[in-house]
């Protein structure tokens, strides 16, 4: 992904129709497929100063792809009366230095912590020892196999990297499903129980959480199912899957 910055100086009295402008050539912006997200911001300090930022596929998608394409004409007409205000245009290239801070915090920390994963774990797996689908397959579970579920669902939703350091991280996990040969049932019992069980344990339950919650349960019983077909040729290293709040693998480079 190529990030384009556009730095604008627009005159006072022009910023209205500036604005308005750059709402409907966003228009096009939105049904470009080389274009990922855009966003328009003005400065707080120097309110004649916006910064036009655009993340592109590629920049040869943008180049080529957008500004050969039909929505392009469109775009620029748009746009057009404002270009004599650029003061840069450029492609950049994100770095590896990026993160998020504390001001949202975590799923983890909202659910309640460590101690909020151990209860549903525990709870869990109570209820799984007497279920006939999936009890079978967790007929000679370690004792401490809900703790470790419970690290690594506390890692996967922004809590501490134990697991990755104390049990062996992605490979580890991934040991467990191999050749396991999970069925579409199975799977779908363990996300309905689990989910039965964030329920009974308190976990939060206000429609952000929950979805955020869904989703990983979703997305991660659909791989372990894959990967424990036979003859699945997986991945054997990647990290453990960082889950927030609408934000979810892949990961990009």
């Amino acid at each position: 992904m190529i990030v384009e910055y556009i730095r604008y100086r627009i005159p006072e009295g022009r910023d209205g129709e500036f604005e308005k402008a750059y709402a409907r050539a966003a228009e096009q912006l939105a049904k470009a497929p080389q274009c990922g997200d855009y966003e328009l911001s003005r400065c707080v300090d120097d309110p004649a100063a916006y910064v036009l930022r655009i993340t592109w596929t590629s920049a040869d998608d943008h180049l080529r792809g957008f500004r050969g394409g039909e929505l392009f004409p469109v775009f620029l007409a748009e746009i057009r009366p404002y270009i004599e205000s650029i003061e840069e245009m450029r492609h950049y290239r994100p770095t590896a230095v990026r993160g998020t801070g504390g001001a949202v915090p975590t799923l983890y920390e909202w659910a309640g912590g460590a101690a909020a994963f151990e209860r549903l774990t525990e709870r869990f797996y109570d209820t799984v020892k007497t279920d006939e689908l999936i009890g079978p397959m967790f007929a000679h579970m370690d004792p401490g196999h809900p703790r470790y579920v419970a690290m690594w669902l506390a890692e996967v939703f922004g809590g501490p990297a134990d697991y990755t350091h104390g049990r062996g991280g992605y490979a580890h996990m991934l040991g467990k499903h191999l050749n396991r040969a999970i069925t579409e049932p199975q799977r779908r019992r363990w996300v309905s129980l689990l989910a039965d069980a964030a329920d009974e344990v308190g976990l939060p339950a206000d429609p952000e959480f929950r979805a955020a919650f869904m989703g990983y349960l979703e997305w991660g019983t659909r791989l372990a199912l894959a990967n424990s077909q036979p003859g699945a040729e997986p991945a054997p290293q990647a990290p453990v899957p960082h889950w927030g709040w609408g934000v979810a693998p892949p990961y990009q480079g």
